[in-house]
């Protein structure tokens, strides 16, 4: 943000809409003159850092939401939905984009919402996701339940002061105060299940198959579902989902949230943060969790007052696809996008099973980012069963990344590996990966010339 001007006259709009103010009441608060705000809200004119800094003086809030609240994710995010072929004969250059995002920022919004659930082709049974329907309302929150962690710390709280083992801790809460016990049992008897909750036994039956991490999880996954029910269905009903699947989806969230919460209490959790520079082998070992637990927990860090780093979260296979996404308060592209770049190592974590693959890359805006990658195997898998392995990478805005430990002795103003957000989506012409032209460019044809990429194609 501070390397380029901030136009984000519609996020001050919508703050000064909050809290009821107008115009004049507002410039009062922030001693500006009203005509000034006038032009900051019209776009007309970039918020100052002093400006940026009596904002969130005045509304409590993170000044990285005004970058990451541009309708439709900004600029670049609107030019990605507009070179679908649909949008091919309407030649919108880059002012009329600029005028249309500045001008009708609702206008804006609503296109890309409308666009992301109906568009570029997507039928009835797309539109309806489930998932999909659940990622967005996951980000609505910025990835971050407050009540809900508020509550999951408490209760850490008070199992560490019975037990300094939580995994017994939340055994013995589970059998003296609701009349459940935890019963490991053998991967014949439970042969495709890694948990099971049997209310005629009153257990919660676990896979032998689990390693200590994951019967945590788990274990602590069942206390949320009951002791954290009312969080989680006032969370849940909020949503509106029309589908019943989604809320079943979303609550089944809310439940993982609760059970990493209580692994990984917040404040000590964002104090080892801090100390270690988010040593992601180090947390895992302190913290008993695993390398995905951990890197999803960090996604999730924005108390206010307390916000840790603004990291995002991908988990693909080895074909690529996406199975989790979050982009928490970083407002990434690399985990907005339907598409990613081959020469993004998340993709090269395949070929180095357990090692963390480092890389600064740059997109094609300029935005720089430090990303991490690394494999994760799935629990349960036996010997000769189908192998399943993922690669979650974790990544973070480069300005903000100086301080972890993984950039040391890393030039993060140096040289960064120009990627795109997938080949439809990339405008670089010169790469030599290229598997297909971007959506909305001609391809020019030339039997003559061959370049090191195989699509030629035209300019905007």
């Amino acid at each position: 943000m501070a390397d380029r001007k901030l136009f984000a006259g519609h996020a001050v709009r919508r703050l000064r809409r909050q809290a009821g103010l107008t115009q004049a009441a507002m410039s009062d608060m922030l001693a500006i003159s009203p005509s000034y705000l006038n032009l900051v809200e019209r776009n007309q004119r970039p918020l100052s850092a002093s400006l940026l800094v009596k904002l969130a003086e005045s509304f409590d809030f993170d000044p990285r939401a005004l970058a990451a609240g541009e309708p439709g994710g900004g600029d670049a995010a609107m030019r990605r939905r507009l070179a679908d072929p649909m949008f091919a004969d309407l030649e919108i250059d880059r002012n009329e984009l600029e005028e249309w995002l500045a001008g009708a920022p609702g206008g804006a919004e609503a296109f890309a919402r409308a666009y992301d659930r109906l568009g570029s082709g997507a039928g009835p049974a797309e539109a309806s996701d489930p998932m999909a329907e659940v990622r967005r309302e996951i980000e609505r929150w910025r990835g971050y339940f407050g009540d809900l962690d508020t509550a999951a710390e408490t209760l850490a709280d008070e199992l560490r002061l019975g037990a300094g083992d939580l995994y017994g801790a939340i055994a013995e809460r589970l059998r003296v105060k609701h009349q459940l016990t935890i019963r490991i049992l053998p991967v014949d008897v439970m042969p495709d299940l890694l948990r099971r909750l049997d209310l005629h036994a009153r257990q919660l039956q676990l896979s032998e198959t689990l390693d200590p991490a994951s019967r945590t999880f788990a274990a602590a996954f069942q206390l949320g579902q009951i002791e954290a029910r009312g969080e989680i269905e006032a969370l849940a009903k909020g949503a509106g989902f029309a589908d019943r699947a989604a809320e079943r989806l979303f609550r089944r969230h809310l439940a993982s949230y609760f059970a990493a919460a209580v692994m990984m209490p917040y404040a000590r959790f964002l104090r080892a943060c801090e100390a270690t520079g988010h040593d992601l082998e180090l947390l895992q070992r302190r913290f008993g969790a695993g390398f995905e637990q951990v890197a999803h927990r960090l996604t999730t860090l924005q108390r206010v007052g307390a916000r840790g780093l603004p990291f995002f979260l991908v988990r693909i296979d080895r074909a690529g696809q996406a199975s989790k996404r979050f982009s928490g308060a970083s407002g990434s592209p690399l985990a907005e996008a339907e598409g990613r770049c081959p020469l993004w190592r998340l993709h090269h974590a395949f070929d180095r099973p357990g090692v963390l693959a480092v890389q600064l890359v740059e997109l094609e805006d300029g935005a720089r980012w430090l990303t991490m990658a690394r494999t994760v195997t799935p629990q349960g898998r036996r010997y000769g069963a189908v192998p399943a392995e993922f690669a979650v990478g974790l990544g973070i805005a480069a300005d903000l990344g100086g301080g972890l430990a993984v950039a040391r002795g890393l030039d993060l103003r140096g040289e960064a590996t120009p990627i795109g957000l997938g080949c439809r989506a990339c405008q670089r012409s010169a790469c030599p990966q290229r598997s297909a032209p971007p959506l909305g460019r001609a391809l020019l044809i030339n039997d003559r010339e061959r370049g090191v990429s195989p699509f030629t194609f035209g300019g905007d």
